[in-house]
């Protein structure tokens, strides 16, 4: 797998990485809140071995995914596996927990060391602002919120790297123009279907040296299978004229032999500050299918061709 820097981080991460908000949950089952209760874990042990053995080892995760039982999968996957344990970069959140949103400095202290203990780990390579729309930024930005607490874990050297992420774009875009953060996760934001992110967030991220980490990169599938009767997606209304647009991109990639989720993920790392992607991936077989995606060869030839094709489109997100 072809890997980039993440910003001033200085890390190499693969371009295509694990998004684990919904490791063990079958195919057939719409996730439910925080998806706790439908983890299958010997599936989400099996999704994250597969996943390192494929290449994609920057695995996104949070308190919040499956109330803690994502970092509990995680963990117990590199007991079972020791081996892919130091191959691998595990990012983190904090601020947006089962029970609500708290970015104090002592939640945040709280948070971060429930989540060491988790992910049997000592320290953390990069640690996000979880989803901090609406919540005063002084406060949250301050000695006593969470960036304080994060910069005394990072003189302890706890962790190393500090990051935003953030479901809602301006947020996102708000807290990476400080310049106080070495990576930001963007979702809602930046893919062949949504380019809100080139307003501000790609410019403050060039301006900064802040490593880009793009997730919902598929919308949710739509940018894998492409447009499918019927087919409903979390989070998102498509209009038609969006659907038959995929459609033709499809078509071209068709044209070229390459998968449509190759091109969905590829094209987001041609931006000199996008570092990856975190596709979410419930099996091992879907894993593997990112991957696979983001090994496929792309001529430019095709690139050229894509160009015209790539616009903005307002997609009714639930944010």
């Amino acid at each position: 797998m072809r890997t980039k820097r993440l910003g001033r981080t200085g890390l190499e991460v693969p371009i295509v990485g694990l998004g684990a908000m919904f490791i063990g949950i079958p195919r057939d089952l719409a996730p439910g809140a925080y998806g706790a209760s439908q983890m299958d874990e010997d599936v989400g042990v099996a999704t994250v071995h597969a996943a390192i053995e494929a290449g994609c080892t920057l695995i996104d995760t949070a308190p919040l995914y499956g109330k803690g039982q994502s970092e509990r999968i995680i963990a117990r996957a590199f007991r079972e596996r020791p081996d892919l344990r130091a191959r691998c970069i595990v990012e983190t959140k904090v601020g947006y927990l089962p029970e609500g949103f708290d970015y104090s400095y002592d939640m945040t202290m709280r948070c971060v060391e429930d989540s060491l203990k988790r992910l049997e780990v000592e320290r953390l390579e990069v640690v996000y602002i979880h989803d901090a729309k609406g919540q005063p930024m002084e406060k949250v930005m301050g000695k006593g919120g969470t960036l304080g607490a994060l910069r005394r874990l990072q003189d302890q050297g706890v962790v190393k790297h500090i990051g935003s992420a953030t479901n809602h774009p301006s947020t996102n875009a708000d807290y990476i123009e400080t310049g106080e953060f070495d990576a930001a996760v963007l979702a809602h934001a930046y893919s062949l279907l949504n380019l809100e992110a080139e307003a501000r967030t790609l410019p403050a991220a060039e301006r900064h040296d802040v490593g880009l980490v793009i997730a919902t990169p598929l919308e949710r599938g739509l940018l894998a299978a492409g447009p499918v009767e019927g087919a409903s997606y979390v989070a998102r209304k498509f209009s038609q004229a969006c659907l038959d647009h995929v459609a033709q991109v499809q078509a071209l990639c068709s044209r070229y032999r390459i998968p449509l989720a190759a091109a969905a993920l590829q094209w987001c790392v041609r931006h000199p500050k996008v570092a990856a992607t975190i596709p979410g991936a419930r099996t091992p077989e879907e894993a593997e299918a990112n991957a696979q995606a983001g090994e496929t060869a792309v001529p430019e030839a095709f690139w050229e061709e894509l160009r015209p094709l790539v616009r903005h489109w307002e997609q009714g997100v639930d944010r």
